[in-house]
């Protein structure tokens, strides 16, 4: 009929949209721009002498380190984890499956808390490894581990879905056409995972950075040493430093943000990919 509009499927995309809009503003943007709007009460030599001071990029340091190591070790036993999960089937599978979820069930402070009972010199572990001249809690290992701990979720959780949409008939073809096993996974296995791989160290590597809970027990907070940037901001805080917590948080902010991006454009290139084959 002349002068008839298309109507959607399901109608109310105006309310919807606006309810999103208005929530995603009150949550996320409002709160963000406060961060920078506080900033912007220093000069820009003051911001710069702030986010730049030695405690403060020993903490940069640190928490960049840890975290991109954590993400390292999750991106590989990450992938182990869920090619067991997927690929076989064994008693106790589904209890597996749900452990992965504790990180996120489990608040980070216990976490944090547990971890340092355990690797402190006296603890069920740390004990061991004391008289091995490898101490854990309170050094830049042991915050590791807790990011370790933080992260393994983000990797299984994004590679599980891509490895279980994967057509195994192409690795029989593969193995059938003399491929071995190792290169059927590096050439034709590891290429359809590596969009969801990158995805989960980038969400793992954000995650980190901003990690306070789990971290601020087990790494001893020991300024220039064992000090991760959360806990600079909180210590900024506590001193009534505002504008200088502040600073710092908008450059862990830009950081995260700059993973979403690196998520984002991970994401389009796989999309565009699918759609190319």
């Amino acid at each position: 009929m002349k002068g008839s509009r298309s109507r959607s499927v399901l109608p109310g995309f105006g309310l919807t949209m606006g309810i999103t809009v208005l929530y995603l503003g009150m949550i996320v943007l409002i709160p963000l721009a406060c961060i920078f709007l506080k900033t912007s009460a220093l000069s820009w030599s003051e911001f710069w002498s702030t986010v730049t001071a030695p405690r403060v990029m020993a903490s940069y340091r640190i928490s960049l380190l840890t975290s991109f190591g954590a993400a390292l070790v999750n991106l590989l036993f990450g992938l182990i984890v869920a090619w067991v999960l997927v690929r076989y089937r064994f008693p106790g599978r589904k209890l597996l499956d749900s452990l992965v979820d504790l990180p996120f069930a489990l608040p980070t402070a216990v976490a944090g808390v547990a971890l340092t009972a355990i690797y402190a010199p006296n603890g069920w572990i740390g004990k061991w490894l004391e008289p091995l001249g490898l101490k854990v809690a309170f050094t830049p290992l042991g915050i590791t581990i807790a990011l370790i701990f933080i992260g393994l979720p983000f990797i299984v959780r994004t590679v599980q879905p891509v490895l279980e949409d994967l057509d195994q008939e192409i690795e029989e073809a593969a193995v059938m056409l003399g491929a071995g096993r190792w290169r059927t996974v590096l050439r034709v296995v590891l290429p359809e995972l590596m969009p969801a791989l990158l995805t989960g160290f980038a969400l793992a590597f954000a995650r980190g950075i901003g990690e306070y809970g789990s971290v601020v027990f087990i790494s001893g907070n020991m300024p220039m040493k064992t000090e991760i940037a959360p806990l600079l901001i909180m210590t900024k805080l506590e001193s009534f430093e505002l504008e200088q917590a502040t600073a710092i948080a908008v450059v862990l902010l830009v950081m995260s943000f700059a993973m979403l991006l690196v998520i984002n454009y991970i994401q389009w290139r796989a999309s565009r990919r699918a759609l190319a084959e």
